[in-house]
């Protein structure tokens, strides 16, 4: 019989879930097996997942896959063989790591690498408007994972160090790697982790040239639930690689297009952000109860319908010349450009804060789950009809140059130039409407006579009811009573330069050494602007509402599980703002203050200030080197690999800061003037920061127990830096009227890294058809980022301007000033450990009779606690919550099978309960329900290049669900359907 032993992917099936397809020669002995040293080998040669790593020339290569043809092979075709080289690279690595691979640009089926991330052990994804987007490892957030393309870093449009990946389609992704333990010559920067991507190197392709296009229509099963909504979309893909001049010349060049619909229907319970004095009874779920002293009220809540497309086009090149066999030059380059336009339509509901009146009221805890509000003189219970119109247009570029030259037969040096940059310009639109008395009288009136039933299901849809339903669908009664824009532009450059050595050694005990050097220069800015028309809250004399004709308006009605709710208007923005803006709509501006350019008495705040004081640049130099040491021999006879090092990383970080110094220009006040030409003298431009340096070891250690077996070690001191947009400065203090000094800064430019003490070990087994692996981990986290309240703080002895004493405008009585309380981010939340277990097996079937050789199954489990917590509030009552992004039980597997030309797969990813940033709104941190997503695939091959392709995304329509603290206290309830595509891929 023969044995078919299959070299390490057949775990990493679990990657994408394809069938191996196996030829009469299916043997692969043990003894044929590469040593492990000459499998390291070939990973250094063929797949460089660090611009340090040695490039061995094409010739080297060749004569070792000629050498391997002359004992046994398997040979593995389409999606199988890419599996098998990522089980390859997890075994023969020199770290802790998850590897996946395509056998050629656009055969990987994702549809971005986010989804394509998440099939690793370990790796789950927060999914927003049903695509996955952030990524978490180990049960650490995006903001923990560091990621570099081509072995350099990136930056981000999302305005903070977080890689946004459904920016990278997985068409132009040739690999990738998650290393879950680093070595020195790894740039710093992933406390959870670090993804490396990388674009194909055209040289070591095994064909002379190849051609391939990828076409796929894609069809959501809920768009036409949602009016204006598209249903359809497609993706696109082309790729060419050629090599020319005797192989000395390699070309590459790639293009992917995805246009998606952008589909969901949604209900928003906003945070508890108010607190009222209740006398009498109240009721629980229980029935009557003392009502508590205080009860916590929420905002409100959204009923909202979402639609809008989102087009992604993406641009890979790469250009290789290997003049001589010791040296050759890369240049390549990777461009996105991902622009979205959106709609959110339906309602936005006010409970009316601590002024309203409350009938019946429902608690959970002393939170108001339920009840009647009713409005108010002094309250502002309302319910708006919103058009919210959301335009975000985004751009990723990277390039870079490398050179690799073999001096001797020793001596490798490395040197690479690299440029990353980010734009985002986010355009938050927004049309609301309210309730007239008479829509049509001279001078309308804003119908006050509000009342709003409702309450909570826990993570099902609320129950609800308006006694103003019948006049949300009236044209006499309904008018838009403010619109205003809220952009949020952000630019992201890296400039990168990199010098490595490698210096190989004749010794029993270390093999090789590797030292160089990094410098990095990096720039962020923001820019904030507005423009607002109208009142929200009533109707503005001055900026009187907008009537409705019936071409602006088109009634609306639910369906499927929200078909209860009411109707409402949806508005055509562009008649609405043409009937309203006859000259033009006015564009968004940075300005402190109203048009008329009034200030306040003392300058410190006027409406709009934010713009100017939230607006500003952070910049980050940081120079390192590394020294490192490679080991390959033997410790009781057994075969020891690994590395030790050091690496020393130098920061030098600051940001621009406007500091008030109340018009003294003596202490650096200057004019600065905004875009309306409003003048304002009463703050200085500052630069502040600091500079730190970190020293971080860290050991890999591999034991080669059998021959199919080996035990890894892995300890590392690691770091993360804070998010790039929290280094801002925009620290600012005022003086109430009672002479209290308080101030706050959401920012500061003095925080610094995240730093962690991590430790690894894993066991893995690899046997004729399949493989074992099991791994412990232990992450002691020093401290996060907290928003802490300081109060009694010394504000002149921090170095803010403040006045002595304030004089009252009207009396002139002067009251000395005090200090009061600083709202700030800084590094003292308390720390401590996350710790865990992953497993992953996969077994492939070859061993059965030929229909079913090709049937196989692979599944990962990673279990994963943490000691740390946060308090939150904003479910009223304090609740602690854990860390962000973590979920105790994490589970993938697949079931695939592959027959004659005939591929097929489904697979399922499971996550418990986790905490992360809430849909939709922005800062509000809550508990997500457990969820389990479900795909499935299936592809034919008709022909010879010519394979067809039936997928589904979402099979089951998991929604997502989102609670604060308990799951009475509902978060978002957000359902995205299903997403059908059917196409072809065909390759020369």
């Amino acid at each position: 019989m023969r044995h078919c032993k299959l070299s390490v992917l057949t775990m990493a099936l679990a990657t994408a879930g394809f069938s191996v397809v196996y030829t009469p020669q299916l043997a692969f002995a043990a003894e044929t097996t590469p040593t492990q040293q000459e499998a390291k080998q070939a990973q250094d040669d063929n797949i460089k997942n660090d611009t340090n790593t040695n490039t061995k020339s094409v010739e080297t290569n060749k004569k070792a896959s000629d050498e391997a043809a002359n004992i046994e092979r398997i040979e593995v075709k389409g999606y199988s063989k890419s599996l098998i080289d990522s089980l390859d690279a997890k075994r023969y690595g020199d770290t802790v790591s998850e590897q996946l691979s395509a056998d050629d640009l656009g055969a990987l089926p994702d549809v971005s690498m986010a989804d394509a991330l998440t099939r690793l052990p370990g790796i789950s994804a927060v999914r927003t408007g049903g695509q996955a987007a952030e990524i978490n490892i180990r049960g650490m957030s995006g903001g923990f994972v560091f990621s570099t393309l081509n072995g350099r870093e990136q930056v981000s449009t999302s305005g903070t160090r977080s890689i946004e990946f459904d920016q990278y389609p997985s068409e132009l992704i040739s690999s990738a790697a998650v290393y879950k333990s680093p070595k020195a010559s790894l740039i710093e920067g992933g406390v959870a982790g670090t993804v490396e991507l990388q674009t194909v190197s055209p040289l070591q392709s095994d064909k002379d040239h190849s051609f391939l296009v990828n076409a796929r229509g894609m069809y959501n099963d809920r768009a036409s639930e949602v009016y204006g909504a598209d249903e359809y979309g497609h993706r696109l893909s082309m790729s060419y690689q050629g090599k020319f001049f005797d192989d000395n010349l390699g070309v590459a060049l790639g293009y992917a297009r995805l246009k998606q619909p952008s589909v969901a229907t949604q209900f928003i319970g906003l945070a508890y952000n108010d607190s009222k004095e209740v006398d009498g009874l109240a009721n629980d779920t229980n029935g009557p109860i003392d009502a508590p002293a205080n009860e916590y009220i929420s905002e409100g809540f959204e009923l909202q319908h979402l639609g809008g497309v989102e087009i992604r086009n993406g641009y890979m090149g790469a250009i290789e010349w290997a003049p001589r066999d010791n040296f050759k030059l890369k240049a390549d380059a990777f461009l996105s450009r991902f622009d979205s336009e959106s709609f959110a339509r339906g309602f936005r509901v006010k409970f009316g804060g601590s002024g309203a009146a409350i009938a019946n009221p429902v608690l959970d805890g002393n939170s108001v789950i339920g009840g009647t509000f009713n409005r108010t003189s002094k309250s502002y219970t309302r319910v708006e009809t919103v058009n919210d119109d959301n335009q975000d247009f985004d751009e990723v570029n990277s390039f870079g140059l490398n050179a690799d030259w073999q001096v001797t037969d020793r001596l490798n040096i490395a040197a690479d130039i690299s440029y990353s940059s980010a734009k985002s310009n986010f355009r938050n639109g927004l049309l609301w409407a309210n309730v007239a008395v008479d829509a049509n009288a001279d001078t309308p009136v804003f119908d006050d006579n509000v009342s709003i039933s409702y309450q909570l299901n826990g993570l099902n849809l609320p129950d609800v009811g308006f006694n103003q339903a019948d006049a949300f669908t009236d044209l006499d009664r309904v008018m838009v009573s403010k619109y205003g824009i809220y952009p949020y532009e952000n630019e992201d450059a890296v400039k990168a330069y990199r010098l490595d050595f490698k210096y190989d050694l004749e010794n029993d005990y270390i093999s090789s050494v590797e030292f160089g050097v990094r410098y990095s220069d990096r720039n962020y800015s923001n820019r904030r602007s507005v423009f607002e028309y109208g009142n929200d809250g009533a109707f503005s004399s001055a900026e009187p509402p907008l009537k409705l004709t019936s071409d602006m308006a088109s009634v609306v009605d639910w369906q499927g599980e929200f078909s209860y709710f009411p109707s409402y208007l949806a508005i055509d923005l562009d008649a609405a703002l043409a009937a309203w803006f006859p000259e033009g709509i006015p564009q968004p501006v940075q300005t402190w203050g109203n048009a008329d350019g009034v200030l306040d008495a003392k300058g410190y705040t006027t409406n709009y200030s934010w713009t100017v004081l939230q607006s500003g640049e952070v910049f980050e130099k940081v120079f390192a080197a590394y020294a490192m040491v490679n080991f390959d021999t033997e410790i009781g006879g057994i075969p020891v690999t690994g590395n030790l090092g050091l690496r020393r990383v130098e920061t030098d970080q600051s940001a621009t800061v406007l500091e008030n110094v109340g018009a003294h220009p003596e202490l650096g006040a200057q004019y600065i003037v905004d875009d309306l030409g409003i003048v304002n003298n009463y703050y200085a431009p500052k630069i502040k920061g600091i500079d730190y340096v970190d020293y971080l070891p860290s050991i890999n250690l591999s034991f080669k127990i059998t021959e199919d077996s080996q035990i890894r070690l892995a300890a590392a001191k690691v770091m993360s830096r804070p998010p790039i947009n929290r280094l801002a400065g925009d620290a600012s203090a005022t003086a109430n009227s009672d002479g209290v000094i308080n101030g706050s800064s959401t920012n500061n430019p003095y925080l610094k890294p995240f730093y962690a003490d991590q430790y690894d070990i894993s066991y893995e087994k690899y046997f004729d058809e399949g493989a074992f692996v099991a791994a412990l981990f232990y992450k002691n986290i020093d401290s996060f980022i907290d928003t802490v309240a300081i109060t009694n703080f010394d504000f002149k002895g921090n170095g803010f301007n403040v006045p002595d004493y304030i004089v009252d405008p009207v009396t002139g009585v002067q009251t000395s000033t005090s200090n009061g309380t600083y709202t700030t981010a800084m590094n003292n939340a308390e720390g401590g450990y996350i710790r865990g277990l992953e497993l992953a097996y996969t077994q492939v079937f070859a061993s059965l009779p030929d229909l079913f050789s090709g049937l196989g199954f692979n599944a990962s489990y990673s279990y994963t606690e943490s000691e740390v917590q946060s308090i939150t509030s904003l479910g009223g009552d304090s609740a602690t919550q854990s860390l962000p992004g973590l979920s105790n039980n994490v589970l993938s597997a697949t079931l695939f099978y592959g027959y004659e030309g005939f591929e097929t797969r489904i697979s399922a990813r499971y996550r418990d309960a986790f905490v992360s940033e809430q849909v939709a709104i922005n800062d509000q941190v809550v508990n997500f329900d457990s969820e389990t997503v479900m795909d499935y695939q299936a592809s034919y091959q008709v022909m010879d290049g010519l394979n067809v392709l039936f997928q589904v995304n979402n099979l089951t329509d998991e929604p997502t669900k989102s609670y604060f603290g308990t799951e009475q206290k509902t978060g978002t309830l957000q359902y995205f359907g299903r997403e059908f595509f059917l196409g072809f891929t065909y390759a020369l």
